[in-house]
């Protein structure tokens, strides 16, 4: 009898728990206790990036973002349709229109090509997700921001420690906002973090992640009391949940070198059969250092990507879909975006899939795995042969 091989799976690295009881011991297990900081040193340290502020979520980092921003009502925000939806709804709260865009046939980033027809003289931001933690193409998204004076926010929620030639992905826009959801590189269950790369915004972006209110520097000794001066939310992950996270990140080596040879493995065990079926893998160009989040398949047609996700379930094993376009969903349809023109995306979020891609991943548990889509497609084959 075979077991069962989740889509995804928690990870523990060994000191998660030790680093709990250590929190909860000190006193303080609510926001920016020691761990927090231990993370935050961390991030930047490793990032490059000149500020970073642990949050409850990615979610929260791009929230935080449109809030120091001021993007409001008159504003426009361009987004890749093939997205998550918190990378539209953190500026829809705003009261931002929300520009969508097509993505790349390769990378199934942004497509830094179709930029400037999208760019009117209401947009205040251009968010570029790094798929799959893989860059976008950052030199032209950057040098058509600064020559129209936009802030660029990367959704950098798939691509921490991925690159873009040599530079680290979530420092090279204004903001970087980062995911420890359960199922990225590393993890506290639910988490994030906001990547502060123009120091001009570090200050504000403490006041708005307290609550709008001065408290970081009450604390720091800079001021005699503190108190409500801006717009803010409550934005601070518990010191626990920065424990679990800082056990995670210590191993930031260890688990990117393993991520690496999941992500190998998969490539060099299907390359054959995806030509054989005509699905598409991953594409990584030479100048981006990818962060290996997920492996994904292309299928030539979304039939092939429901035979195929039915075929692994068969034998126990979850794959799964991923994006929905944007643009053309309830919420799409609602604010009146489903005339975009966004094939690419339409025709990726109606073929591809995700295979298991986790920390755990066991080596018999990936065979399997390959050796199972392999076996997809060849009674087909066998079929047009005669």
């Amino acid at each position: 009898m075979t077991t069962h091989i989740p889509f995804n799976r928690p990870y523990i690295t060994g000191n998660e728990f030790k680093y709990i009881e250590q929190a909860l011991g000190s006193n303080h297990a609510s926001g920016d206790g020691a761990f927090t900081k231990k993370c935050h040193e961390f991030l930047e340290k490793h990032t490059g990036a000149r500020k970073a502020l642990l949050t409850t979520s990615c979610t929260h980092a791009l929230e935080m973002a449109a809030i120091l921003l001021n993007i409001g009502p008159n504003d426009e925000v361009i987004i890749p349709s093939f997205t998550f939806v918190s990378t539209a709804n953190a500026f829809a709260l705003r009261g931002a229109r929300i520009v969508f865009s097509d993505i790349r046939s390769d990378t199934l980033n942004l497509d830094e090509r179709l930029l400037e027809e999208k760019i009117t003289a209401r947009t205040k931001a251009i968010v570029p997700v790094h798929y799959a933690g893989v860059a976008c193409e950052m030199d032209t998204i950057l040098a058509l921001a600064s020559e129209k004076d936009i802030a660029v926010i990367e959704d950098n929620a798939h691509g921490l420690f991925g690159s873009y030639r040599d530079e680290m992905l979530g420092t090279l826009g204004t903001f970087g906002a980062q995911s420890f959801h359960e199922t990225k590189n590393f993890s506290c269950g639910e988490g994030g973090a906001l990547l502060i790369n123009d120091t001009r915004y570090s200050e504000r972006a403490e006041i708005v992640r307290e609550k709008g209110t001065n408290r970081s520097r009450f604390f720091r000794g800079q001021v005699d009391k503190y108190s409500w001066v801006d717009v803010g939310s409550s934005y601070l992950p518990s010191d626990i949940l920065a424990a679990f996270l800082f056990a995670q990140l210590e191993q930031r080596q260890v688990i990117q070198k393993r991520r690496k040879a999941i992500w190998t493995t998969y490539y060099e065990g299907l390359q054959d059969w995806a030509k054989s079926v005509g699905a598409r893998l991953p594409t990584v160009p030479s100048h981006c250092g990818s962060a290996y989040h997920l492996f994904h398949i292309v299928l030539a047609s979304p039939e092939d990507r429901t035979a195929l996700i039915a075929h692994l379930r068969d034998a126990d094993i979850n794959a799964v879909f991923h994006y929905l376009p944007l643009h053309s969903s309830q919420m799409g349809r609602s604010y009146g975006y489903a005339a975009e023109q966004c094939p690419v995306t339409e025709r990726t979020g109606a073929c591809l899939l995700r295979l298991p891609f986790f920390n755990a991943l066991t080596d018999s548990e990936q065979a399997r795995v390959i050796e199972c889509v392999q076996s997809f497609g060849k009674s087909e084959r066998k079929v047009a042969a005669r």
